[in-house]
């Protein structure tokens, strides 16, 4: 989130995944996908720094994230490892699964 200011001087915090688009006609307008319109004092320029700033912490916090390690366990059973005794061979006709009438 970054935070912005309000024409009367409230601070507020915005999503910047959601702004569609932003004009300076001659305030700085954020024109969100919804259609929502928010009126800032800053201008466009810092409004972008202030987004690119933002999207550059969110890539440095996801560098720090530990790799998540798989480690063996019980398999759900959805679907079958490639290579099983379950799994179908590449050129096996897949049969379709039978419908039933709808209970009425």
């Amino acid at each position: 989130m970054i935070v912005l200011t309000r024409l009367n001087d409230a601070q507020f915090a915005i999503n910047p995944d959601l702004i569609e688009r932003i004009q300076a006609n001659p305030d700085t307008t954020l024109v969100m996908v919804d259609g929502a319109k928010y009126i800032v004092t800053e201008s466009m320029d810092d409004v972008i720094a202030k987004i690119a700033e933002w999207r550059s912490r969110i890539i440095l916090m996801a560098q720090d994230v530990p790799p998540v390690v798989h480690r063996p366990g019980p398999e759900l059973g959805l679907v079958p490892p490639v290579g099983s005794a379950t799994d179908p061979a590449p050129n096996a006709p897949v049969r379709p699964v039978p419908l039933r009438p709808r209970n009425k």
